[in-house]
C-alpha cells in the first residue's frame, strides 16, 4: 500500500463498506483500495448497532483486500491482523491501556475507541476478497448515549491529523498483511491473546437468547471463536453471534 494506494475520498457516505462493496459490482479494484469519508451517515457496528459519528473528526474508512488462496476456515486471521494493526499504532502513539475486545473492537481501558467490521466475498471455500471497515475515534468529545464510547483526544487531550493517522495505519496493515495467505489462527493467537480485554477476568455476558451468565475468557479456538470457562470448571465456545461481552 505504498503510494500508489488508490485512495477515494468521500464528504458523506452511508457506509465506506456499502460503498466500496457497490464499487465492486461495476469494476475490478487494486488490492488496498481504500474509501474515506469525513462523513458517515449509516455506519454500522457489529450486530446492526449504530456507529455516531460528528462529521471530519474522527477517522472512518475501509480498505479492500484482494486473496489469492486465504481458507474460509482461517479467515479469523483477518480479525485478528486488523485489531493489532490498530492495537499497534495506537500504542506508539502513546495511548494508555489499549486492549482488544472479542473479536475486533479496540478499547482504551474500558471505553471503545475504534470499531472494525469485516465483510468477506467467498468463492466456494476461499475468501476472494475482504472489506475491512474502521471507526476510529479521533477528534470528538462528548458521546451522547454512548457511555462507554471514547475518543483519542479525550484520553489524551491532544487533537490528531486525520491524514497521518490514515497513512500510519495503512502502513502498518501493509507491513501486517504482508504474507497473511500462509498465516494460521493459531500462530497468530500468542499476540492476541496477550492483549485481549478482560482474559482471565470474571466477566458477564449475555447469550443470543438474552440470558446474562458470568465467566472467564480462557482463550480463543484456532477458528476464532470465544472460549470461556464457565461454573464447575465447563469450558464451552461461542460464535461470534451467540455472546456478548457486558462491560
Amino acid at each position: 500500500m505504498g503510494e500508489h494506494t488508490q485512495i477515494i475520498k468521500l464528504d458523506a457516505t452511508d457506509s465506506t463498506n456499502l460503498y466500496l462493496k457497490d464499487l465492486l459490482r461495476s469494476k475490478a479494484l487494486m488490492d488496498g483500495t481504500v474509501v474515506v469519508a469525513k462523513n458517515q451517515t449509516k455506519g454500522r457496528g457489529q450486530v446492526g448497532s449504530v456507529w455516531q459519528s460528528e462529521t471530519g473528526k474522527n477517522l472512518t474508512f475501509s480498505v479492500l483486500k484482494n486473496f489469492d488462496a486465504l481458507h474460509v476456515q482461517h479467515q479469523f486471521v483477518l480479525n485478528i491482523c486488523t485489531s493489532l494493526v490498530i492495537h499497534d499504532v495506537l500504542w506508539q502513539l502513546g495511548i494508555p491501556n489499549l486492549k482488544v475486545k472479542w473479536p475486533n473492537d479496540i478499547m482504551s481501558g474500558s471505553t471503545k475507541i475504534c470499531g472494525i467490521l469485516i465483510e468477506n466475498i467467498l468463492k466456494g471455500q476461499f475468501l476472494q476478497q475482504s472489506i475491512i471497515g474502521i471507526g476510529l475515534n479521533v477528534n470528538q468529545t462528548g458521546f451522547q448515549n454512548l457511555e462507554n464510547a471514547s475518543s483519542l483526544k479525550e484520553i489524551t487531550g491532544k487533537s490528531f491529523d486525520l491524514d497521518e493517522l490514515l497513512h500510519k495505519i495503512l502502513e502498518r496493515m501493509e507491513y501486517q498483511f504482508a504474507g497473511i495467505e500462509g498465516k494460521t489462527v493459531s500462530q497468530l493467537l500468542p499476540s492476541y491473546e496477550k492483549v485481549l480485554f478482560r482474559k482471565d477476568k470474571p466477566s458477564t455476558f449475555k447469550d443470543g437468547n438474552g440470558n446474562i451468565f458470568m465467566g472467564f475468557i480462557r482463550k480463543i479456538s484456532s477458528s476464532g471463536k470465544l472460549v470461556l470457562e464457565l461454573e464447575d470448571n465447563i469450558f464451552k465456545e461461542y460464535e461470534l453471534k451467540e455472546v456478548s461481552l457486558l462491560y
